[in-house]
Formats: C-alpha cells, structure tokens, sequence
C-alpha cells in the first residue's frame, strides 16, 4: 500500500470508529444504531428492486412475522340488537414466525485497487461502496434461491447462495405448496399447457391468489430472464447505459408489455424459468437490530484489507396469501419436445 494510500485509509477507519463510538474499528464492534439504520438504507438503495420492498430493523432474533399490510377485506356490518361487532385483525393471523440467523458478507480489496482509488476524492465511498453493493446483490440472491440455512455454507457447490438462508421462494413451497405451479409447457406446440405466458399468467393468478389480490394493482410478476424472448414479452425497458457495471448489474428490467395484464419486471438472480406473481410490499428481509459488526483488518501478508461483516437476517414473506409462485416452466426445444 502507498503512503498516499494509506494516509486515506487510516482516514477511513478513523471516520468508521468515530461515527459508531469506538476506540477502533481495527476492532471488531457493533455498529450504532445510527449508523445500523443508515447502511441498512444503503444497502437498500443500491438495488432497484430492494427499494421496493421491506427492510425493517427488529428488536428479537424470532418472533411473530409483522405482517406488513393488509391480508383482506375487512367492510362488514353488525346487527348490534342481537350481538357485538368484531373487529378484524388487517394483518396475517397464521401466527407465523421468523428466525433471523447470523449471516456474515466479509470482503477484501488488494492493496493494488485501493493504490487505484487514491487519487479519487471519494475515496471513502468507493471503500463504504464496495461491500454494500455486494451486500445488496448477496441479498437478491439469496431472497430468490436460498433453500436452507447451513452452519457451514459452501459456496463452491452453492453458487446461487442456496445454502446461506431460506428465501422468499422457499418459504411459498414450504409453507403454501398450494400456491406452487411447477413444470408447466408454455408455448404453441401440441401438447403445451398454456399457449404463451400471458396465459399462464392469468390463470396462475386467478387460481392461487386469494381473491381479494387478483386485481389489486400492486400485484406484478417477477419473470425469470431466460422467458425474456422477442416471442414471448417483446422489447424490455434496459437499464441506463451509462450506468456502472456495478450497478447495471443490479438494476431491474421492466418489460414494455404486461404479462396477463400485470407489470412484469425481470429482477436480476431470479430463477431463469420461473414466475412469481406477488406484490414487492409482500416480501420482507429482517435485520435483528444490534446485530451489525464489522472488523477492519489489515493483512499486509495478503496484500489486502480485510472488512468482516456481519448481521442477523431473515427473509420473509408477510402474506401468503398474495403470492403466486410457478417454476420449472417448459418451453419448445425445437425438435418436437420440451425443455
């Protein structure tokens, strides 16, 4: 690391301590609640589709799912000559429970990359930016295939992060398998279920939302990109050309046409052939609060600083109810069969 370098990072850790009330943060400390909300914020805002949905700090590791939202009607009337109104509860009353486990994001950069930003004046940004754009995309990733929660993950076999926690996917096969279509044949060939995906749309909404989410307008579908043909969907909305790589990478493709008459969105790491009709509101990521730790290590054997991350997290689906899920979707192979 060149002095110049080091002078910015030792600039840097001295601001992380500051800010969070520690002697060091060459030290492992929890983050301040101050600085907990905000790079839970950051983190939020550095992938289109996180700023949909909900984020919230939570006081306890498990407890009852905060059903954020509404899960039905709730208009009625009483004939109180004879007996007492009722109120009715707006959130879920499954009196499900989330759990949220340790997971840690722990990054390095090589002294060489820091030596590269130095002559920037936001160096400090590029280092605070580096883990939680990593943090968001490791978020979607998870959300969309995590299927288990192992005490020793292996991310050489989990490529997709299938191992880190159970995500919003998992939890609708697990806890609503009635509201899971899978291995439907899409497309115009004998033998398919659906002629096209607007089809199976309708019908997957019509038949495994509760009624009162059918024609609600926040609903829309989450389309895997492998169904992002010209056949299909027709042009996408890209996203901004002169966007970082970075953060191109993370952004969400609105497709320019509905699919069976809801907005359709293409959310990066989302099953390549699969479907899921929801609202964004419906999903949830929770953060035990006072759970944040961080440790900046320098490791001149490596040639690298080290930033140890970790929080408790959960992913949360509020209401099942207004969820639709369909996987495995079958297209024509081009030799009379389905793949």
């Amino acid at each position: 690391m060149r002095t110049e370098t080091r002078t910015h990072f030792d600039a840097y850790t001295a601001h992380l301590a500051e800010i969070n009330g520690v002697p060091s943060s060459t030290q492992s400390f929890t983050v301040s609640p101050t600085v907990e909300q905000t790079l839970t914020d950051r983190i939020q805002e550095s992938a289109d589709f996180l700023r949909e949905i909900n984020m919230p700090l939570v006081d306890q590791q498990s407890a009852e799912v905060l059903g954020m939202g509404t899960n039905g009607p709730v208009a009625g009337r009483t004939d109180t000559t004879t007996k007492d109104r009722e109120p009715r509860s707006v959130v879920d009353l499954e009196g499900r429970t989330y759990t949220c486990k340790q997971t840690n994001f722990d990054t390095y950069i090589k002294y060489a990359q820091l030596d590269a930003w130095a002559k920037f004046k936001d160096f400090q940004t590029r280092m605070r930016n580096h883990v939680t754009l990593q943090v968001a995309r490791d978020r979607l990733t998870v959300g969309f295939n995590g299927t288990s929660a192992a005490a020793d993950t292996d991310p050489a076999t989990n490529t997709l992060l299938q191992d880190v926690n159970k995500g919003w996917l998992q939890h609708i096969r697990e806890d609503a398998a009635e509201r899971v279509l899978t291995g439907i044949k899409v497309g115009t060939e004998d033998g398919s279920d659906y002629r096209n995906l607007d089809a199976a749309v309708f019908d997957a909404a019509n038949e495994l939302l509760e009624p009162w989410y059918r024609d609600d307008p926040e609903i829309i579908v989450i389309v895997g990109r492998t169904l992002l043909t010209d056949k299909y969907l027709g042009l996408i909305n890209s996203a901004d050309s002169d966007a970082p790589t970075e953060k191109a990478a993370l952004s969400t493709l609105i497709l320019n046409k509905a699919l069976g008459g809801k907005l359709a969105k293409a959310v990066p790491f989302f099953p390549s052939r699969s479907l899921l009709i929801t609202k964004p509101s419906n999903l949830s990521i929770y953060t035990q609060s006072g759970t944040i730790r961080r440790y900046i290590q320098d490791e001149p054997k490596r040639d690298r600083i080290v930033d140890y991350l970790s929080m408790n997290e959960d992913y949360v689906i509020e209401d099942l109810g207004a969820c639709a899920l369909v996987e495995g979707i079958l297209l024509p192979d081009g030799a009379g069969g389905w793949a």
